[in-house]
């Protein structure tokens, strides 16, 4: 079985050794540093760490001025607070002037659990994607994110990167290097792509090696960068495959179904089904549970493979 490991405290660690390397890297919360894990910088440079309270338009936009003067802002809540309760200061104060801020969020989806539909971040990808200049990445494992939180670092202007609240296996080994806009194959396959993000990447495998033994050939895609996305990597799964099936832990509407959907109807249109939280906000209950309920799991992806070969030319 593989380790299963914390993206949240991977981003910790890296923050320090960022801070180490270099005394421009500054870090902001919003009073929730053990649970985004940047108490780890709060500790190591407290004169270099921002505890706004709760006050995430505040943090927004002291991380804006900081990026202004010449700083390198990594600033973190909960997903649902930020782009949800911050999206005006996000789109004024950072994406209008396109200024060096790295938002890293955590608890997005509604593998966030027990905490119920008000923490449950189902539309923040829709809303931070929809900002022209911002990059935008859902690691898959905690080696993608400490390399995606270290490209982010060294690359200029406005990122986004989601996490979530629950371990996951390790996808990747200490050789993955991560490539900003570029996905990364992960089976090979002729029948049909999986693309899979951030908590579902696991289940698209799973469901990958299910299908596998039913005769069932598919192709799995993890594509970290949703913008800018990889449109050759769509392209050519449209085009080897014939069928598409997206995997997200958002709702269908505005993210990454809504991304693939629209680079496969512009360039390469085939059939394609979408295992996302459909129109609604889920109920408290533990992340398996809810994952569940809400057909996001390697069954629900199985079963969408079945329906979209159906539906494949010749």
């Amino acid at each position: 079985m593989p380790e299963v490991v914390s993206l949240r405290e991977a981003y910790g660690k890296t923050l320090v050794e960022l801070g180490r390397e270099n005394p421009d890297i500054v870090v902001l919360d919003a009073d929730l540093s053990p649970s985004t894990m940047t108490h780890f910088f709060a500790r190591e440079f407290p004169d270099r760490f921002f505890d706004c309270g709760v006050a995430e338009q505040n943090m927004v936009t002291i991380a804006a001025g900081l990026a202004a003067s010449g700083k390198i802002p990594f600033a973190s809540t909960f997903a649902v607070f930020v782009p949800g309760r911050s999206f005006d200061q996000i789109r004024m104060s950072i994406a209008y002037s396109r200024l060096n801020v790295k938002l890293v969020v955590t608890h997005g989806g509604i593998s966030v659990g027990e905490d119920g539909a008000s923490h449950h971040s189902v539309e923040d990808l829709a809303l931070i994607g929809s900002l022209p200049g911002f990059t935008v990445i859902v690691p898959a494992d905690a080696i993608e994110t400490a390399q995606a939180v270290r490209v982010a670092a060294a690359s200029n202007g406005p990122f986004y990167i989601r996490l979530c609240r629950p371990k996951l296996p390790l996808v990747y080994n200490q050789d993955y290097r991560f490539e900003l806009g570029k996905a990364v194959t992960m089976r090979q396959g002729k029948d049909a792509t999986i693309i899979a993000i951030g908590v579902m990447l696991s289940a698209a495998l799973e469901a990958a090696d299910n299908l596998r033994r039913q005769g069932i050939d598919c192709r799995v895609l993890n594509m970290p960068t949703l913008k800018p996305v990889d449109e050759a990597a769509i392209v050519k799964a449209a085009d080897d495959t014939g069928a598409i099936v997206t995997a997200e832990d958002h709702l269908e509407h505005g993210g990454l179904g809504s991304i693939i959907s629209q680079v496969v109807a512009r360039r390469h249109p085939v059939p394609m089904e979408f295992v996302a939280v459909k129109d609604t906000y889920a109920k408290s209950g533990k992340a398996t549970e809810l994952l569940q309920r809400y057909g996001l799991t390697a069954k629900d992806i199985e079963q969408a493979v079945r329906e979209v070969i159906k539906r494949k030319r010749g």
